[in-house]
């Protein structure tokens, strides 16, 4: 009797030990949610910021040094670190390998054409530059097409103390010791509804996972697009259940993860 009794208290403190790490691991929320939008384009600044800012949200912006709405509308994008939104490294030009099916990519500015030292000097340059204009020296990085190599060698093995982490675009969602920091994987967002967005969300919260999600147009701007009403709904559905969701911007969640697994190693 006394033996299973001793088993028994033995299961009850592993449930509740594992329960507690549960807990923690996430900010004590059930998951983590992280909301990046890629390219700096114009339609962000005017439809996705103001939802954000609406609901106290805030997001990581992927910005691409020398795009048409950062040159246009510089003040605008250096705000949006002041009201606590994270500014990402998105390359200065947004070089992606060219080829079959990517006859859109420029020859300039096609990865096939790129050296390591030319695509790690843009970066850096881009990194910089962000700096002028939030003062920050952490950064995280977004890989421009998911594009990860110069010919065979990859580019972020030289840039990792750059970076705390950098963002794939695979759509899967990982657990806190699973995620690979600097191959963070997304969920895409292109003509999703409102709905299906909140469909990842509730499975990030049941295995307690890290959901990030990739938006480029909202509402135009680019032919990976989510609506306006669309945007607002999901945004406001995270915003309602917040009690289970930790929303940060990557850097944040990031440097948490990295904490984390340096005191949980495998």
């Amino acid at each position: 009797m006394k033996k299973n009794l001793f088993s028994l208290l033995i299961v009850i403190m592993i449930i509740a030990g594992a329960t507690a790490q549960s807990n923690n691991t996430w900010k004590d929320k059930k998951c983590a949610v992280v909301l990046t939008y890629d390219d700096a384009i114009n339609e962000q600044l005017d439809n996705a910021v103001p939802v954000l800012d609406s609901l106290g949200l805030k997001a990581t912006f992927y910005i691409t040094g020398f795009s048409s709405s950062m040159q246009t509308r510089l003040n605008e994008w250096r705000k949006l670190a002041e009201k606590g939104h994270e500014l990402g490294n998105h390359t200065l030009n947004h070089p992606c390998l060219g080829g079959k099916g990517r006859e859109w990519v420029s020859k300039d500015y096609d990865l096939n054409n790129y050296t390591l030292k030319r695509m790690v000097d843009e970066t850096r340059m881009t990194n910089l530059f962000l700096r002028a204009l939030d003062g920050k020296t952490d950064r995280t990085f977004a890989y421009t097409c998911g594009d990860m190599k110069i010919g065979d060698s990859s580019f972020m093995n030289g840039m990792k103390n750059d970076f705390v982490s950098a963002r794939a675009v695979r759509n899967e969602m990982h657990k806190i010791n699973e995620v690979n920091l600097y191959n963070v994987d997304c969920y895409l967002v292109n003509s999703h509804t409102a709905q299906q967005m909140i469909e990842w969300v509730k499975k990030a919260v049941e295995t307690n996972s890290l959901l990030v999600i990739l938006f480029h147009g909202v509402g135009g701007g680019n032919s990976l697009n989510v609506s306006v009403p669309e945007h607002r709904a999901f945004l406001s559905y995270l915003k309602q259940n917040e009690k289970d969701i930790w929303i940060a911007p990557m850097i944040e969640v990031a440097q948490h993860i990295k904490d984390w697994q340096t005191r949980n190693p495998l």
